[in-house]
């Protein structure tokens, strides 16, 4: 049996098709670009149709490449937090707030919630524009009619292809109204955003299984009686990608975005580990939880840097990035894009200093590389500091495959933590499909990083390190 993963990404959609050890088969990968409208105001949106559609069209790329012939099961790895107001028949009534978005604000009339702390402790998240706590009265103040339900970019997508669309408890840990605990929506998170949990998604059950619709299944006969797994959170499905999965091992996760993520097994009803102030905790699944921090700076900086700086590419740009020390370059503020919560720095907050007429573009791009390693440094002490012993450190992400130098700089701010590398920059869908597979502590193979400091090459080693993770 193959597994058919699926990336719903802010700036891709992506289908491949995995063998049933949830290891990619050569050439089985679709991949379409998605427009994402930024905007100086702060907007961060995609639009729902077009998301979909660039979606049919790697379906109908895989069938016509024959790759979906052997698929016994549907796993998607999905972004989180993204909101969308639709009407009674379920079309969407405007874009998709991603992520990215920083225009919502807290209505003036309210005081948030009553214990903060204990609400933290509750959702895993705060009263913050990220979350559908804050972006549902935003949302309906700018509606000239109210929308009938809300749902996630993912919930959408899957309800225009299968017979239902629950949404899961991953997805719904990202909206910052679910009790962790309990899995149901949190009764002062739903106060908080005037919402009423029936229009709401309906949370799927541990053993939900979609099914195509007939009209889809006549398109892709392949895929008629493959069942679809609930969607893991994308970092989630990362973690378990990296083969990061229990609290000895962190995995930093670079691709538009950036993260640093901690997975631990808490069944549901499980007691919960008092969670730091700065860090947010999600649901992997009905038996897991991911701890971290997240910021909207990443792999957007180096394509910015690529766009606006000049830059050279490829083996050019790494020759000119090696003779910059790792973490070296320019002070610089990477927060292009705002703050994640639990930060409300606006988009714009980004900043440059200490330039001179020595300073280059490709000096430019260190310094913001080597300022979200910084990022990640003081969050991964945070993050350390909810569990015992030292933990390993595994890099991912595709802007992590794009540029050794930025990996040896992980490597040397993150010292002396041992940390190593997932070359596969798949790592979401595969996260994902291990997932449903109810295979996720399976072991992973990984790279390690050399240091500046120590005596062997600081490049990257050329074979698979001998040991695995397990």
């Amino acid at each position: 049996m193959n597994i058919l993963a699926l990336d719903l990404g802010t700036s891709s959609v992506r289908g491949l098709v995995l063998d049933a050890d949830a290891a990619p088969l050569p050439g089985a990968l679709a991949r379409r670009k998605v427009h994402l409208t930024v905007d100086d105001d702060g907007a961060g949106t995609l639009d729902g149709p077009a998301y979909l559609a660039c979606l049919a069209e790697c379906l109908d790329e895989l069938a016509a490449g024959g790759h979906l012939r052997d698929v016994g099961l549907v796993a998607a790895s999905a972004q989180w937090h993204s909101v969308l107001p639709v009407d009674r028949s379920g079309e969407p009534m405007g874009p998709v707030l991603t992520w990215l978005d920083t225009r919502p604000e807290p209505p003036a009339s309210s005081a948030g919630p009553a214990d903060p702390a204990a609400y933290h402790q509750r959702t895993g998240t705060w009263w913050h524009r990220c979350y559908w706590s804050v972006r549902l009265p935003w949302l309906r103040q700018r509606s000239s009619t109210p929308p009938a339900r809300f749902v996630g970019l993912v919930e959408y997508v899957l309800h225009a292809l299968l017979d239902t669309a629950p949404m899961s408890v991953s997805q719904a840990s990202g909206t910052g109204l679910l009790d962790l605990h309990a899995l149901t929506w949190d009764a002062e998170a739903c106060e908080l955003a005037g919402v009423d949990p029936g229009r709401l998604p309906e949370l799927a059950p541990d053993d939900w299984r979609g099914r195509l619709r007939p009209e889809h299944a006549r398109r892709w006969p392949q895929l008629a009686d493959a069942p679809w797994a609930p969607p893991v959170g994308d970092g989630a499905a990362s973690n378990v990608g990296s083969g990061c999965v229990d609290p000895s091992r962190v995995a930093v996760t670079v691709g538009t975005s950036a993260a640093v993520r901690l997975l631990q097994r808490v069944p549901a009803g499980g007691e919960l580990s008092p969670l730091p102030h700065g860090l947010w905790r999600y649901r992997v699944d009905h038996d897991h939880v991911v701890t971290g921090a997240a910021y909207s700076c990443g792999g957007n900086l180096f394509a910015w840097a690529g766009r606006e700086l000049r830059l050279p590419e490829g083996a050019e740009l790494e020759a000119a990035l090696a003779r910059i020390p790792p973490g070296g370059g320019p002070e610089t503020n990477p927060r292009f894009g705002g703050d994640r919560p639990p930060g409300h720095a606006p988009a714009g907050a980004g900043t440059l200093r200490g330039l001179s007429f020595g300073i280059g573009a490709v000096d430019i791009l260190a310094g913001l590389m080597s300022s979200v390693c910084g990022l990640v440094a003081a969050d991964l002490t945070e993050l350390e500091s909810t569990v015992d012993g030292a933990v390993e450190v595994v890099l991912g992400g595709g802007a992590m495959a794009a540029s050794e130098w930025w990996r040896r700089s992980f490597a040397v701010t993150l010292a002396p933590r041992l940390v190593r590398y997932q070359s596969d920059p798949e790592i979401g869908a595969i996260g994902a499909a291990r997932v449903a597979l109810g295979r996720l502590d399976e072991p992973v193979a990984l790279l390690h990083i050399g240091r500046t400091d120590e005596t062997a090459s600081p490049a990257l080693s050329g074979p698979r390190d001998s040991r695995y993770l397990s």
